[in-house]
C-alpha cells in the first residue's frame, strides 16, 4: 500500500485481500482509492477490524497476528492520506 507521504506498508498477499475486501473495495491487485474515497474506505475498515476485535477477543495465540493488529499499520496510512489528501493505491511486489 502506497501514499505520498506515509512509508510503504507491505504485507503477504492473503492479509493485504483480505484487508482490501473490509475496506469495501474489490479485490482486484492491483488497485486503488483516489482521494475522495481514502476516509470511507477508513471508517468502513476501522469498524470491520473493531468487529473483528470484539468478536475474536484480540487475543494472541502462539505464532498467531490478529486481523485487527495486521491491519493497524494500513489504518495509518489510510489516516495519513486523508489528512494530506492523497490517493492510496496498491500492487503486487515481485519480490
Amino acid at each position: 500500500f502506497k501514499t505520498k507521504h506515509h512509508a510503504d506498508v507491505t504485507m503477504f498477499d492473503e492479509h493485504a485481500i483480505n484487508l482490501i475486501r473490509l475496506m469495501g473495495h474489490s479485490e482486484t491487485v492491483p488497485g486503488a482509492l483516489n482521494a475522495d474515497e481514502v476516509e470511507t474506505a477508513f471508517k468502513t475498515l476501522k469498524q470491520a477490524l473493531s468487529s473483528s476485535s470484539a468478536q475474536s477477543g484480540d487475543s494472541w495465540e502462539e505464532d498467531s497476528v490478529s486481523l485487527s493488529h495486521r491491519g493497524r499499520p494500513l489504518l495509518d496510512l489510510l489516516q495519513n492520506a486523508i489528512q494530506e489528501n492523497e490517493h492510496v493505491i496498491w500492487e503486487q511486489s515481485l519480490l
